[in-house]
């Protein structure tokens, strides 16, 4: 099992668009494996690669750990590409790995259709709703550079401004390890 340190609030990568995966080698599969193990360490159900510093359109969801979720098998999506959300909308309190201790409402698409890529680049499609349409777009979001604290009320991001400046600054106490570097680095 490798741990990867996880990019945080303020970290320049959480705000780039990542680049496309061209190609699959050794050490992409590799990635892949970290990431899942990064995203269990830390007790996420989702993570995208610039979250561990990779500028790579990939993330992982594995929603098992959730009850009555147990069904759903881990995934992983390269290259992926939203191509229908529902008009129908739910709300639910989010938070994310790169921003710890901070959760808050955010409005979504109830059910999404997405496309992506396995490991062999191979095209996928499925369809997705409650929680794990959820994650999807949350890890998606990752990947165009958008925080789920992006999405949230005007009233709750004055109220976290003290703690977000907090986490920008390395100030805070988590289990699982965070990244030094607060730029990024390409695979």
């Amino acid at each position: 099992m490798s741990i990867l340190p996880i990019t945080i609030y303020g970290d320049k990568i959480l705000r780039k668009k990542v680049d496309s995966v061209t190609q699959i080698d050794d050490k992409t599969i590799e990635l892949i494996r970290f990431m899942f193990d990064t995203m269990r360490n830390a007790n996420g159900i989702g993570l995208a690669a610039n979250q561990v510093g990779i500028n790579k359109s990939i993330f992982v969801v594995d929603i098992s750990p959730v009850e009555d979720y147990e069904k759903y098998k881990p995934i992983t999506m390269i290259n992926p590409r939203i191509v229908n959300k529902s008009d129908e909308t739910s709300s639910f309190e989010e938070g994310c790995l790169s921003i710890p201790e901070i959760r808050g409402e955010v409005i979504r698409p109830k059910e999404i259709t997405i496309k992506y890529q396995d490991i062999d680049l191979a095209e996928q499609q499925i369809d997705a709703d409650d929680l794990f349409a959820r994650v999807i777009q949350h890890e998606y979001d990752h990947l165009k550079g958008i925080l789920f604290t992006d999405l949230i009320s005007d009233e709750l991001k004055k109220q976290f401004k003290k703690s977000l400046n907090k986490i920008q600054k390395r100030k805070i106490e988590i289990d699982y390890p965070i990244s030094e570097n607060t730029d990024y680095r390409l695979l």
